[in-house]
């Protein structure tokens, strides 16, 4: 096994945290191989705690125990259901996150229920190396239809691992719907966005239905039209979905006729050309949706980033007519709230309008962030009134 000793003066972050990076280590005892379970302790030998090591990765080590508790299958077992009982007990069912990485005590592992299939991200070698097992114990706490991978992200590359998806277990159900804020959707597992769905807005998503009644909306970055959705469920007059992606379009509107949604148009378009050319014809909207991909995925890019959400937000509250309602989201864990509310007022500067603040919103309770781990606490929601 090895030992990686912590420089003098890391361990009050290590204590807290469960990913230790590498220029926090002094040095480095003994050998194994990587993505073998490897112990951290402070300068002085103190057992910080253990969990699965690759040298490839700037994380060196990810924690998953605090003590000498095995990490082995019964590990995994018993906290995958400690996660399905704490969303059973929150109500959810047919649809969820059912295990969140860190703030499930699992790094480096995603797991998404859509009703009986399950889609599985693995981020981190450690967790690659133990695929099997993870599928073994996924089948004895679950008994999915399915079990498919949607590993096909950028990140692990800083692992070294290469991309992949493809069916773990069962087989798949191209015709795989969920029901969501009494709404029945299609789920695209195998090139849906990110595990085939964003999860964690469907509380947001309902909160929204609140919004639209007899207003004309626009949901921008759409993707499969949640939002458009859940609009034309609270009663919006007129809904138009735009995203740059046909196939995410073509799910909007396969979803509005598995409801009987007929108000419902889809966009093909740049959002932020389409923006531009609404301001120009001088186009009003009672409802507008804002919720684009992260413009800042590190720390090095948040200027850069705050610049695009800035632009954005007051290009799309020029187009609220008065008493109209912006609802704007971010999705980059770098975006703090507090920034994100300073993002706002400025943009109602540039934009020459007042509003009022409705609500803040995190992400879905299935997506619960452990206090202390900011990384998890990544989304957030607001809701603007135009006064």
């Amino acid at each position: 096994m090895y030992t990686l000793v912590l420089k003098k003066g890391e361990e009050k972050r290590a204590d807290k945290h469960p990913w230790i990076f590498a220029n926090t280590v002094s040095h480095i005892l003994g050998k194994d191989q990587q993505g073998s379970v490897a112990e951290v302790v402070t300068s002085s030998g103190r057992l910080v705690g253990r969990g699965f090591i690759n040298h490839a990765s700037k994380i060196i080590v990810r924690v998953l125990t605090r003590d000498e508790t095995p990490i082995d299958r019964d590990l995994f077992l018993n906290r995958i259901r400690k996660a399905k009982e704490q969303r059973e007990a929150l109500g959810f069912d047919d649809n969820y996150r059912a295990v969140f990485s860190e703030s499930d005590g699992l790094p480096g592992l995603i797991v998404d229920k859509y009703r009986d299939h399950l889609s599985v991200q693995i981020l981190t070698l450690g967790m690659d190396l133990r695929r099997d097992m993870i599928v073994d114990v996924l089948r004895e706490v679950f008994s999915p239809a399915c079990i498919y991978e949607r590993s096909d992200v950028a990140s692990r590359a800083k692992e070294g691992l290469p991309e992949r998806k493809g069916v773990l277990f069962g087989t798949l159900d191209p015709a795989l719907t969920i029901t969501e804020n009494g709404l029945t959707l299609g789920i695209d597992l195998e090139n849906g966005q990110k595990t085939g769905y964003f999860l964690d807005q469907k509380e947001t998503r309902a909160a929204v239905a609140r919004y639209a009644k007899g207003r004309r909306t626009l949901d921008l970055f759409c993707n499969q039209g949640g939002f458009a959705l859940n609009a034309a469920k609270g009663g919006a007059r007129e809904i138009t979905a735009v995203d740059v992606s046909e196939t995410a379009l073509e799910q909007v509107r396969k979803n509005a006729a598995l409801n009987g949604i007929e108000n419902l148009v889809t966009e093909k378009a740049d959002v932020f050309a389409y923006l531009r050319e609404k301001k120009h014809a001088a186009e009003r909207y009672g409802l507008i949706v804002l919720d684009p991909p992260a413009f800042t995925k590190s720390a090095d890019t948040v200027k850069e980033g705050y610049k695009g959400y800035l632009t954005t937000n007051a290009a799309a509250l020029a187009l609220l007519e008065e008493g109209g309602v912006l609802v704007t989201c971010s999705c980059s864990r770098f975006m703090t709230i507090p920034l994100f509310l300073k993002m706002i007022e400025e943009a109602s500067s540039v934009a020459k309008v007042k509003v009022k603040l409705l609500e803040i919103r995190t992400q879905s309770p299935d997506h619960a962030a452990e206090i202390g781990l900011d990384d998890a606490l990544y989304l957030k929601t607001i809701a603007l009134m135009r006064v």
